[in-house]
Protein backbone atom coordinates (compact mmCIF):
# COMPACT_ATOMS: atom_id res chain seq x y z
CA UNK A 1 0.00 0.00 0.00
CA UNK A 2 1.65 3.09 -0.86
CA UNK A 3 0.77 7.31 0.30
CA UNK A 4 -0.45 7.87 -2.96
CA UNK A 5 -2.92 5.16 -3.15
CA UNK A 6 -4.87 7.26 -0.54
CA UNK A 7 -4.51 10.50 -1.62
CA UNK A 8 -6.98 12.53 -3.75
CA UNK A 9 -5.51 15.50 -5.92
CA UNK A 10 -7.58 18.09 -8.15
CA UNK A 11 -10.92 20.33 -7.37
CA UNK A 12 -12.81 17.54 -9.51
CA UNK A 13 -11.45 14.25 -8.07
CA UNK A 14 -12.03 15.59 -4.43
CA UNK A 15 -15.43 16.44 -5.22
CA UNK A 16 -16.21 13.11 -6.65
CA UNK A 17 -14.12 11.27 -3.39
CA UNK A 18 -16.52 13.23 -1.08
CA UNK A 19 -19.65 12.43 -3.31
CA UNK A 20 -19.22 8.72 -3.97
CA UNK A 21 -18.72 8.79 0.04
CA UNK A 22 -14.88 8.03 0.33
CA UNK A 23 -13.89 8.50 4.11
CA UNK A 24 -11.59 11.50 4.51
CA UNK A 25 -9.34 11.88 7.52
CA UNK A 26 -8.09 15.40 6.40
CA UNK A 27 -8.44 18.12 3.05
CA UNK A 28 -5.15 20.55 2.17
CA UNK A 29 -6.58 23.53 1.03
CA UNK A 30 -3.95 26.50 -0.76
CA UNK A 31 -4.71 28.98 1.73
CA UNK A 32 -6.27 31.76 0.31
CA UNK A 33 -8.35 30.46 -1.95
CA UNK A 34 -12.01 30.92 -2.32
CA UNK A 35 -13.49 30.12 -5.63
CA UNK A 36 -16.37 28.25 -6.66
CA UNK A 37 -15.33 24.35 -6.58
CA UNK A 38 -13.41 25.28 -3.79
CA UNK A 39 -16.23 26.65 -1.97
CA UNK A 40 -18.13 23.07 -3.10
CA UNK A 41 -15.51 21.32 -1.96
CA UNK A 42 -15.38 22.58 1.81
CA UNK A 43 -19.28 22.38 2.03
CA UNK A 44 -18.40 18.02 1.28
CA UNK A 45 -15.91 18.10 4.01
CA UNK A 46 -18.14 19.94 6.60
CA UNK A 47 -20.83 17.82 6.00
CA UNK A 48 -18.04 14.98 6.73
CA UNK A 49 -17.07 16.54 9.51
CA UNK A 50 -13.68 16.38 7.65
CA UNK A 51 -10.74 17.98 9.16
CA UNK A 52 -9.66 21.24 6.81
CA UNK A 53 -6.15 22.62 6.91
CA UNK A 54 -5.71 25.40 4.81
CA UNK A 55 -1.89 25.85 3.61
CA UNK A 56 0.96 27.13 1.32
CA UNK A 57 1.51 26.34 -2.30
CA UNK A 58 4.78 25.02 -1.51
CA UNK A 59 3.35 22.51 1.31
CA UNK A 60 0.57 21.49 -1.34
CA UNK A 61 3.57 20.56 -3.72
CA UNK A 62 5.26 18.92 -1.30
CA UNK A 63 2.43 16.32 -0.16
CA UNK A 64 1.11 16.39 -3.95
CA UNK A 65 2.24 13.21 -5.90
CA UNK A 66 0.80 13.79 -9.26
CA UNK A 67 1.85 17.70 -9.26
CA UNK A 68 -1.58 18.76 -10.16
CA UNK A 69 -3.47 19.45 -7.24
CA UNK A 70 -5.00 22.73 -8.60
CA UNK A 71 -4.74 23.86 -4.55
CA UNK A 72 -6.24 21.20 -2.73
CA UNK A 73 -5.11 17.44 -1.66
CA UNK A 74 -7.72 15.18 0.04
CA UNK A 75 -6.42 12.41 2.23
CA UNK A 76 -8.89 9.50 2.01
CA UNK A 77 -8.72 6.62 4.87
CA UNK A 78 -7.91 3.17 3.96
CA UNK A 79 -10.85 1.75 5.96
CA UNK A 80 -14.11 3.09 6.52
CA UNK A 81 -15.06 4.74 9.73
CA UNK A 82 -17.97 2.80 12.27
CA UNK A 83 -19.97 4.63 15.04
CA UNK A 84 -19.44 4.38 18.54
CA UNK A 85 -23.55 2.77 18.48
CA UNK A 86 -21.25 -0.08 15.84
CA UNK A 87 -19.01 -1.01 18.55
CA UNK A 88 -21.68 -0.82 21.27
CA UNK A 89 -24.02 -3.11 18.83
CA UNK A 90 -20.89 -5.72 18.56
CA UNK A 91 -20.79 -6.63 22.31
CA UNK A 92 -24.85 -6.88 22.03
CA UNK A 93 -24.43 -9.43 19.62
CA UNK A 94 -21.87 -11.20 21.30
CA UNK A 95 -23.79 -11.02 24.33
CA UNK A 96 -20.89 -9.76 26.21
CA UNK A 97 -19.93 -6.21 28.44
CA UNK A 98 -18.84 -3.77 26.15
CA UNK A 99 -15.43 -3.79 25.93
CA UNK A 100 -13.76 -0.78 24.18
CA UNK A 101 -10.15 1.10 23.94
CA UNK A 102 -10.07 5.12 23.33
CA UNK A 103 -6.96 6.78 22.31
CA UNK A 104 -6.36 10.22 23.08
CA UNK A 105 -3.98 12.01 20.24
CA UNK A 106 -1.87 8.75 19.19
CA UNK A 107 -0.03 10.34 16.61
CA UNK A 108 2.31 6.99 15.28
CA UNK A 109 0.38 5.24 12.55
CA UNK A 110 2.73 1.88 13.70
CA UNK A 111 1.43 2.56 17.17
CA UNK A 112 -2.53 3.08 16.13
CA UNK A 113 -1.71 -0.15 13.63
CA UNK A 114 -0.36 -2.22 16.69
CA UNK A 115 -3.04 -1.05 19.40
CA UNK A 116 -5.83 -2.33 16.77
CA UNK A 117 -4.19 -5.37 16.78
CA UNK A 118 -3.49 -6.25 20.64
CA UNK A 119 -7.64 -5.02 20.85
CA UNK A 120 -8.83 -7.75 18.24
CA UNK A 121 -6.69 -10.44 19.98
CA UNK A 122 -8.17 -9.19 23.54
CA UNK A 123 -11.41 -9.15 22.10
CA UNK A 124 -12.13 -5.31 22.62
CA UNK A 125 -15.57 -4.35 20.90
CA UNK A 126 -14.21 -1.81 19.01
CA UNK A 127 -11.63 1.49 19.32
CA UNK A 128 -12.17 4.89 19.47
CA UNK A 129 -10.08 8.09 18.55
CA UNK A 130 -10.27 12.02 18.05
CA UNK A 131 -10.41 13.73 15.01
CA UNK A 132 -8.00 16.13 15.60
CA UNK A 133 -4.25 15.51 16.72
CA UNK A 134 -3.98 12.39 15.79
CA UNK A 135 -3.66 9.60 13.14
CA UNK A 136 -6.62 8.36 11.01
CA UNK A 137 -6.61 4.80 9.30
CA UNK A 138 -3.71 5.11 7.08
CA UNK A 139 -2.42 2.77 4.80
CA UNK A 140 0.68 2.25 7.41
CA UNK A 141 -1.75 1.71 10.16
CA UNK A 142 -3.84 -0.98 7.62
CA UNK A 143 -0.70 -2.81 7.21
CA UNK A 144 0.28 -2.65 10.95
CA UNK A 145 -2.65 -4.00 12.27
CA UNK A 146 -2.21 -7.31 10.46
CA UNK A 147 -5.88 -7.72 9.00
CA UNK A 148 -7.34 -6.84 12.42
CA UNK A 149 -8.98 -3.54 10.62
CA UNK A 150 -11.00 -6.01 8.96
CA UNK A 151 -12.70 -7.13 12.35
CA UNK A 152 -11.99 -4.81 14.57
CA UNK A 153 -14.49 -1.07 14.38
CA UNK A 154 -12.69 2.17 15.07
CA UNK A 155 -14.79 4.92 15.34
CA UNK A 156 -13.56 8.39 15.03
CA UNK A 157 -15.55 11.24 17.17
CA UNK A 158 -14.91 14.86 17.16
CA UNK A 159 -14.86 15.22 21.47
CA UNK A 160 -13.65 12.35 23.89
CA UNK A 161 -14.33 13.30 27.11
CA UNK A 162 -17.81 13.67 25.60
CA UNK A 163 -17.94 10.72 24.02
CA UNK A 164 -16.77 9.19 27.58
CA UNK A 165 -19.98 10.72 29.05
CA UNK A 166 -22.04 9.41 26.74
CA UNK A 167 -20.52 6.10 27.51
CA UNK A 168 -20.97 6.24 30.67
CA UNK A 169 -24.83 6.70 30.05
CA UNK A 170 -24.48 3.11 28.69
CA UNK A 171 -23.26 1.53 31.99
CA UNK A 172 -19.30 1.62 31.16
CA UNK A 173 -16.69 2.73 33.54
CA UNK A 174 -13.68 4.37 32.59
CA UNK A 175 -10.07 3.56 33.93
CA UNK A 176 -7.11 5.79 31.73
CA UNK A 177 -3.06 4.97 32.06
CA UNK A 178 -1.15 6.87 34.24
CA UNK A 179 2.28 6.64 35.79
CA UNK A 180 1.10 7.90 39.10
CA UNK A 181 -1.97 6.06 38.69
CA UNK A 182 -3.41 2.78 41.42
CA UNK A 183 -1.18 -0.50 40.42
CA UNK A 184 -3.43 -2.27 38.09
CA UNK A 185 -3.30 -5.15 40.10
CA UNK A 186 -5.40 -3.37 42.99
CA UNK A 187 -8.34 -2.13 40.74
CA UNK A 188 -11.30 -3.62 39.49
CA UNK A 189 -11.73 -3.74 35.77
CA UNK A 190 -14.85 -6.25 35.41
CA UNK A 191 -17.87 -5.16 33.71
CA UNK A 192 -18.18 -2.90 31.24
CA UNK A 193 -14.97 -1.00 30.78
CA UNK A 194 -13.93 1.98 28.69
CA UNK A 195 -9.55 1.71 28.27
CA UNK A 196 -7.96 5.08 27.91
CA UNK A 197 -4.78 5.51 26.70
CA UNK A 198 -2.49 8.62 25.97
CA UNK A 199 0.03 9.57 23.41
CA UNK A 200 3.57 8.70 22.94
CA UNK A 201 4.78 11.73 24.64
CA UNK A 202 2.44 13.75 26.79
CA UNK A 203 -0.26 10.47 28.31
CA UNK A 204 -3.82 11.12 28.44
CA UNK A 205 -5.10 14.50 28.32
CA UNK A 206 -6.12 16.41 31.66
CA UNK A 207 -9.73 16.80 30.26
CA UNK A 208 -10.12 13.47 29.52
CA UNK A 209 -8.43 12.04 32.27
CA UNK A 210 -10.75 13.78 34.75
CA UNK A 211 -13.94 12.16 32.99
CA UNK A 212 -12.16 9.06 34.16
CA UNK A 213 -13.26 6.70 36.95
CA UNK A 214 -10.01 5.25 37.60
CA UNK A 215 -6.19 5.71 36.75
CA UNK A 216 -4.41 2.43 36.56
CA UNK A 217 -0.15 2.15 36.55
CA UNK A 218 1.52 0.04 35.37
CA UNK A 219 4.17 -1.56 37.77
CA UNK A 220 8.05 -0.93 36.61
CA UNK A 221 10.87 -2.42 37.67
CA UNK A 222 13.46 -1.58 34.85
CA UNK A 223 15.60 1.38 34.75
CA UNK A 224 13.53 3.33 32.29
CA UNK A 225 9.89 4.72 33.58
CA UNK A 226 7.54 5.02 30.78
CA UNK A 227 6.05 1.98 28.07
CA UNK A 228 5.12 2.36 24.28
CA UNK A 229 1.42 3.44 23.82
CA UNK A 230 1.12 0.07 22.01
CA UNK A 231 2.61 -1.88 24.62
CA UNK A 232 1.33 -0.56 27.88
CA UNK A 233 -2.20 -0.97 25.87
CA UNK A 234 -1.27 -4.52 25.46
CA UNK A 235 -0.73 -5.02 29.32
CA UNK A 236 -3.74 -3.17 30.24
CA UNK A 237 -5.97 -5.36 28.45
CA UNK A 238 -4.81 -8.28 29.30
CA UNK A 239 -5.09 -7.69 33.00
CA UNK A 240 -8.69 -6.47 31.94
CA UNK A 241 -9.08 -9.80 30.39
CA UNK A 242 -7.83 -11.56 32.92
CA UNK A 243 -10.25 -9.90 35.75
CA UNK A 244 -13.46 -10.39 33.60
CA UNK A 245 -12.25 -14.17 33.41
CA UNK A 246 -11.90 -14.45 37.00
CA UNK A 247 -15.51 -13.29 36.98
CA UNK A 248 -17.38 -15.80 34.82
CA UNK A 249 -15.02 -18.23 36.66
Amino acid sequence: MSYQEYTIEGRNAVIEGFRAGRPIDKLYILDGCQDGPILTIKREARKQDTLIKYVSKERLDQLSVTGKHQGVIAVAAAYEYASVEDILQSAREKGESPFVILLDNIEDPHNLGAIIRTANLAGAHGVIIPKNRAVGLTAVVARTSAGALNYTPVAKVTNLAKTIEELKKEGLWFVCADMDGTVMYDLDLRGPIGLVIGNEGEGVSRLVKEKCDMTAAIPMRGNIDSLNASVATGVLAYEIVRQQRERKA
